[in-house]
This record gives structure tokens, sequence and C-alpha cells, in this order.
């Protein structure tokens, strides 16, 4: 990363309180479904580290699987939601848990839920970051990580246009 950059971001949240974080939702997912073999949907691009150290973390018997959502025609947000890499008739019967970076107004976690909800056995949520004056969800968050201002934030597989995902931890721009 740039000097430049880097001098235009401060951190909010460390790498290490990130790991503590995910040993707790780890112990706590542990416990509710240790009699059971949920599907762990990871919500891509952003959640793939979270999910990756989420999933690491959990001694259950879990399956994995991945959907791409989108709400952006180019650079221009649509404010329709589509689904890549994910068939939503796999899910009858399962205990579902989605893994979601960050749940800014809730609408891409609200659509993926609604299109799993009747189908599924049951549905989990856990977010890695939760701006909760600005998300408008009807139904509970299983586990947040974090609640955070409604800021624009980068780091620990969030991005701008594609760059900092690699950051060991989150930042803000100031």
């Amino acid at each position: 990363m740039s000097q430049f950059l880097k001098k235009n971001l401060t951190k909010i949240i460390s790498v290490n309180a990130i790991n503590r974080r995910v040993d707790e939702i780890a112990y706590d997912m542990n416990s509710r479904y240790r009699s059971k073999s949920p599907l762990v949907i990871g919500v891509l691009n952003g959640s793939f580290i979270f999910f990756a150290d989420l999933v690491r973390a959990l001694n259950i018997d879990i399956e994995i699987s991945f959907i791409k959502a989108r709400s952006y025609i180019g650079k221009q947000k649509s404010g329709i939601i589509k689904f890549d890499f994910f068939n939503f008739d796999k899910i009858k019967g399962k205990d579902i848990i989605i893994v979601e970076d960050i749940i800014d107004t809730g609408s891409t976690v609200s659509e993926i839920r609604n299109k799993m909800i009747n189908k599924a056995n049951s549905v989990a949520i856990v977010a890695l970051l939760l701006k909760p004056k600005k998300a408008k969800v009807n139904f509970e968050i299983d586990w947040v990580g974090f609640e955070i201002p409604d800021e624009f934030v980068v780091g620990y597989g969030l991005d701008y246009d594609q760059k900092f995902r690699n950051l060991k931890g989150i930042y803000q721009r100031i």
C-alpha cells in the first residue's frame, strides 16, 4: 500500500480484537449447533477473510458454500440484488448460517434471508460489522462482531474499488 494511502487511514479495530471476537462467536456457534451440521454460507467478496477465520474456529460438523451478491452495475447502485454461485434449492431442510462482512443498510442480507427462510430448517446470521444507526432489518442478527458508526471502512476483506481487502485490521478513512 502506498504511503499516501496509509496516511489517510486510521485503524479502528485491531486484528487482535478481531481474532478474540471471532473465537467468542465460534464458541457460541459451537454450543448452538453441537448436535447439528449447518450449511455455512459466505457472502462474497467481502466476507472471505472473516469466513475463513470463523469456520476454522468451529469444531462442529459443517458444510460450506458461497453466494455472491451484487447490487451495482459498474459503480452505480442499481437497487436490484442479483445472486451468483448459489443454488437456493440445496438448502431445503438445512440449518443455514449466513456469514456477512458488514451490515450497512441490511438490504443484501435481508434479500438473502428472505430467499432462504421458507426453505431452510433455520437461518442464522453472523456479521463482522454492523452499522446500527443505518441498518434497517426486521429480524435478529444472531452474532455481531462489532458495531461501528456510519463511516466507510476497509480491511479484513472489506474494500474500496477492490483494494485494501488485505489489511489486517479494520480501517476508516480520515
